[in-house]
């Protein structure tokens, strides 16, 4: 057998000036800038997420109708909208029951779940107006960022005593999940009505669940990427730092 040769040795020089270099130390630092603030600004985007279908009831009470409509048309992707399972803003009420509704007038008698969820109906000054996401997903979204809160709140305590986040086991996560499944699987084939209580409780219990179960690993991810990305100054990088490739 002929002896085979190895291959020479690649040198790969990273660049250390011009648009590359610039562009690679930008990347770098917004990694670094993420893995400070990821909680902080996954907290501020579900704010904003769970706010807004707030705001649509109070542009319609102050006439701003447009945006107000905005507002619902974007949700709607996201959320049934059914007015007999979402909470009333500046009415008489803050829900509503269908046969309540049908029997004020205010949506037609008889329809199935998918023609009053296409009738859209947002409210009217006589019973107030519609968030623009149920009960259900008030509770989910609204425990996600009470919980995201609560998290940032025990994570520096932890973090000075060099403890390790308490993390959700999966088969306790499926628990969490059970009740929000049978109260709204048995609802949607019919079997029976929740209630808006009901509603609260399995949703915030959903939405709760799933912040204990994924942050804690996130945050590893992020303490990971700020070790990896960290000065060492007992190993200094030399300025035409180079790195030899097989």
């Amino acid at each position: 057998m002929t002896d085979q040769k190895k291959p020479p040795d690649v040198e790969v020089r990273l660049p250390t000036t011009g648009p590359l270099a610039r562009l690679s130390h930008a990347v770098d630092r917004l990694a670094v800038w993420l893995a400070q603030h990821w909680l902080a600004l996954f907290n501020a985007l579900v704010a904003v997420f769970v706010g807004l279908p707030f705001l649509a009831p109070v542009l319609m009470h102050v006439g701003a109708a447009g945006p107000a409509r905005v507002i619902y048309a974007i949700y709607a992707p996201t959320c049934h909208q059914l007015p007999e399972r979402s909470f009333f803003l500046f009415g008489p009420r803050g829900v509503y029951t269908e046969l309540e509704l049908e029997t004020q007038g205010e949506i037609p008698a008889g329809l199935n779940i998918f023609q009053r969820q296409a009738l859209r109906f947002i409210g009217t000054p006589e019973t107030g107006y519609k968030v623009a996401i149920c009960e259900r997903d008030t509770a989910i979204y609204g425990a996600i960022l009470v919980s995201g809160l609560l998290f940032g709140v025990l994570r520096t305590p932890l973090a000075r005593r060099r403890a390790r986040l308490p993390k959700m086991p999966l088969w306790m996560y499926v628990l969490v999940l059970l009740p929000a499944a049978v109260d709204g699987g048995s609802q949607l084939v019919g079997l029976r009505e929740s209630t808006w209580l009901l509603r609260l409780i399995t949703g915030g219990l959903f939405g709760a669940g799933t912040v204990w179960l994924a942050y804690p690993y996130v945050q590893e991810a992020m303490a990971d990427v700020l070790k990896t990305s960290a000065p060492n100054p007992e190993k200094q990088t030399p300025p035409n730092w180079t790195k030899t490739a097989p």
